[in-house]
C-alpha cells in the first residue's frame, strides 16, 4: 500500500517541525501510530497475536 508519493513526501524537511508525521513501517497508516514499536494499532495487534513482538502477550481472564 506504500506509495513512492508518500514515502518523497516524508523525507523532505518540513517548512515547520509541527507538520512532521510518523508513519507505521509496515503498512504506511499515519493514524493510530505506536511510538514505542513504530507501528499502527492494527499491525501491532497482528504481530503481537502472532507473537512476533517480544516481550507482548494478549492479556485474557
Amino acid at each position: 500500500m506504500a506509495t513512492k508519493a508518500w514515502i518523497a513526501k516524508q523525507k523532505r524537511k518540513p517548512k515547520f517541525s509541527t507538520r512532521k508525521y510518523n508513519r507505521c513501517k509496515i503498512s504506511g497508516r499515519r493514524r493510530a501510530y505506536m511510538r514505542k514499536f513504530g507501528l499502527s494499532r492494527i499491525q501491532f495487534r497482528e504481530l503481537a497475536s502472532w507473537g512476533e513482538i517480544p516481550g507482548v502477550i494478549k492479556a485474557s481472564w
